[in-house]
């Protein structure tokens, strides 16, 4: 037991999951670098044949913590540069992990938290989750997740909720390629198992060679990735202490409308 999550082994399943179920399993500096480090053991480790990504409590990862979001509002450009090339980096590491990944999603995901289930090789949710891209409200972008969010639902569907912000349903996630299924609650580790159950059937190598072969085809070059995350995380550091990003975090913070919103 860590402080922000929980590994389990069972049968050369590595359960990783997020324990904050206080807030949502929403992400703070330790949730990342555990996680991260988490993430990279399990790629290293031979005896770890899929990882399942899941959170405690009723959410998956309703995204950034308030108290993390409060620090980041009143820090320097340069600083909330490293903070986003921190996220950046858990992000690449589970797109890249060289083993099958699920993200068990058992319940809502809003902004980071959409970005891990886009990570993921596959994504199956409850029927009841709910997901949201919502930076845009807070006067922001979301910059490092883009990619991987991009490459998951396409850039149309992306284009739409990058700019609305709006939230959408586990249908509308099965619909758009966000979930590969979409179950009952009751019926979800029954749904995870039979995909482990034909992930094992695979040969590891092979299943290694393919992840990487159809990243590359798709032009999901690791190196390239790092790179646009350079170029990305300086993006969101701009914007967050751009006199927009300071008023749309702090009227989130102050739990109220934004200047420039016109319409309830």
């Amino acid at each position: 037991m860590t402080a922000s999550i929980h590994l389990a082994d069972q049968a050369g399943i590595r359960r990783i999951t997020l324990n904050r179920p206080q807030v949502h399993n929403a992400f703070d500096d330790t949730l990342i670098a555990e996680l991260t480090t988490a993430l990279e053991q399990a790629g290293a480790d031979e005896t770890v044949r899929a990882v399942v990504l899941t959170g405690e409590g009723a959410s998956f990862s309703a995204g950034a913590d308030l108290n993390w979001m409060r620090g980041m509002a009143s820090a320097s450009e340069a600083a909330n540069r490293e903070d986003s090339l921190r996220l950046a980096k858990l992000m690449r590491t589970l797109q890249y992990l060289p083993k099958p990944t699920i993200a068990r999603v058992n319940g809502a995901a809003y902004g980071g938290g959409v970005g891990l289930v886009a990570c993921c090789d596959i994504a199956i949710g409850v029927d009841t989750a709910r997901f949201g891209l919502t930076e845009v409200k807070l006067g922001l972008v979301p910059a490092v997740i883009s990619p991987y969010v991009i490459h998951a639902m396409g850039l149309r569907q992306a284009r739409r909720l990058f700019l609305t912000g709006e939230l959408f349903d586990a249908p509308t996630a099965l619909a758009i390629g966000l979930l590969h299924e979409c179950v009952a609650s009751e019926q979800l580790d029954e749904a995870v198992d039979a995909t482990l159950a034909l992930l094992a059937k695979a040969g590891p190598l092979a299943q290694a060679q393919a992840k990487q072969l159809a990243l590359r085809v798709a032009g999901a070059d690791p190196a390239q990735a790092e790179r646009l995350d350079q170029d990305n995380a300086a993006l969101i550091a701009r914007l967050r202490v751009s006199p927009e990003g300071q008023e749309g975090l702090s009227a989130f913070l102050n739990k109220r409308a934004p200047a420039w919103c016109t319409r309830d």
